[in-house]
């Protein structure tokens, strides 16, 4: 940085790259030892398509557009994916049983020490599995990164993280009733309908804000954020799981409680790693979900994606199956100590103005 301008130098700058190449050494030893613990696990390696009809329908999650143009000059609209997800479940549907991606994905309105516009998202799915292997799996990867990292222990500005110790895992009612002193289940119906005047009693008999506009959404979201996610991944890694149906995504309903879903996250020293699911395997119910999810996408930020109907026909052929998307610059900003993700990227993508 010159004595003259507070603007930090370039990345690309010798002195500065001198000081991130540490970090990614350390990135391509790990990525290596990965693609390694998958081929010795008969996983497929597989590369997806960035470009596709819709990037992905959830309500908060925003893309980049951009558009097809042809011949005579017609513009099909086009997204960067947000996740390689529905072109995995499709090759799913193909007859592959066991596949991994790392895939470059893209999500707009995302930057921070722990968001990037670009990044790598590793995904791997296992047919005919539940997600309960997932969770032995990330115990299994996070060793493994700490190992590539000569390091024995993952560490996030102060905080710690002990690999060598399996995951605790705690469901997400257990943690509302932990973390913030609320019994998240008696705000949800046998049915999983949610009850969104209990949910907000029980945050303001809390001390927690409720907005006359909030749905039982948001609020379950501001619980999570603001006293269960800081408190995930200290001293061991924590799979938080059984997600309340209404906060399913592609998950499929536990068959113990309809409440619930198979979902799971993965958190260590207080960072979200990874989201796995028990895939739905319902294209109506899927269809129903990602109809929701774009009402309130339209409600919230006045614009929606489309959905992918050839995900929808492919999930009627696609087998049982787990899957997981694990964010790999965080893994490696973990194993590393790196601060921001910046650092654990070749070539980041440039700053814009505000």
């Amino acid at each position: 940085m010159s004595a003259t301008s507070s603007k930090p130098s370039p990345w690309w700058t010798p002195d500065v790259h001198a000081d991130r190449r540490p970090f990614l050494v350390a990135r391509n030893r790990i990525q290596a030892a990965l693609r390694g613990w998958f081929a010795a696990r008969d996983f497929i390696e597989v590369d997806t398509a960035t470009l596709q009809v819709s990037p992905g329908n959830e309500a908060h999650l925003h893309a980049f557009e951009t558009a097809a143009i042809g011949h005579a000059g017609t513009r099909t609209p086009l997204y960067l994916h947000t996740s390689p997800e529905f072109a995995c479940k499709k090759l799913l549907a193909a007859g592959e049983r066991r596949i991994a991606c790392f895939a470059h994905v893209y999500r707009n309105r995302e930057r921070g020490p722990l968001h990037h516009p670009e990044f790598t998202m590793l995904e791997w799915y296992r047919a005919g599995e539940t997600y309960d292997v997932l969770m032995a799996d990330c115990g299994e990867m996070l060793a493994l990164a700490a190992d590539m990292a000569g390091v024995s222990r993952l560490a996030y500005r102060g905080a710690t993280c002990d690999p060598a110790l399996a995951p605790e895992r705690l469901t997400v009612a257990d943690a509302f009733t932990r973390h913030a002193g609320i019994d998240l289940l008696a705000t949800i119906g046998p049915d999983g309908a949610t009850d969104r005047a209990a949910l907000a009693a029980a945050m303001r008999a809390g001390g927690l804000r409720v907005a006359d506009d909030d749905t039982w959404a948001d609020l379950f979201s501001r619980v999570l954020v603001e006293k269960v996610e800081p408190k995930l991944g200290f001293g061991r890694a924590t799979v938080l799981c059984e997600y309340p149906t209404a906060e399913a995504a592609l998950a499929r309903p536990a068959p113990h409680d309809p409440r619930v879903a198979e979902r799971f996250e993965l958190y260590a020293c207080g960072v979200e790693l990874a989201n796995a699911f028990g895939e739905l395997t319902d294209a109506a119910e899927q269809r129903r979900r990602f109809e929701l999810e774009m009402a309130e996408k339209a409600r919230v930020y006045g614009e929606t994606y489309p959905l992918d109907e050839d995900f929808l026909a492919a999930l009627a052929a696609m087998p049982e199956a787990s899957g997981i998307a694990l964010g790999f610059d965080r893994l490696v900003m973990l194993a590393t100590g790196a601060s921001r993700i910046e650092q654990v990227l070749w070539a980041p993508v440039a700053e814009t103005a505000p």
